[in-house]
């Protein structure tokens, strides 16, 4: 077992979590830049992690039945969820997943780096390539790139955008 499986947090353990968290807590929303363990102190403020998937598959890419199965949870988180004002998708996964969960249409919210979409009148999803170790080192997805959609997320979400976040 590895990353999430291994530790019991979200993008722990593994390298998508390294930009994650740091970013994170450059954005004022986690405690500290670095996760080890789901018993390591640290804490999200006012920010949630939700997956697609309850558990990392093989190869880390789920299958579409994968998604399906674990939707129904997806979708009970998202209802307990109802005051977020912004859901951040990692990845076309992670799109694809929260429209599934509400019941919207993939056709009317194409996926795209840096892509805001309304949800309801409340409720905004931000796309962002996922954080992973290929995206990174291709430079798919640089840190400045996460960092303006971090920004974007905490604009759209109310909040202070911290001067880290703000690329030159």
């Amino acid at each position: 077992m590895h990353g999430a499986n291994r530790t019991g947090r979200p993008f722990t353990g593994d390298h998508a979590g390294v930009l994650l968290y740091q970013t994170l807590y450059e954005a004022g929303l986690a405690n500290r830049a670095l996760s080890a363990s789901a018993s390591d102190g640290l804490t999200l403020l006012n920010a949630r992690i939700v997956n697609a998937v309850k558990c990392v598959p093989p190869e880390n890419k789920p299958l579409l039945q994968e998604i399906r199965c674990c939707n129904a949870y997806l979708a009970a988180e998202l209802r307990q969820l109802s005051t977020v004002r912004v859901y951040l998708a990692l990845g076309r996964v992670a799109h694809d997943a929260v429209l599934l969960a509400r019941g919207l249409t993939r056709g009317h919210y194409l996926f795209a780096h840096g892509r805001e979409h309304m949800l309801d009148g409340e409720q905004c999803m931000l796309d962002s390539y996922h954080c992973s170790r290929y995206n990174t080192s291709t430079r798919r997805l640089t840190p400045a790139m996460f960092r303006t959609v971090m920004a974007r997320a905490c604009e759209l979400a109310g909040l202070t955008v911290p001067a880290a976040l703000q690329v030159p």
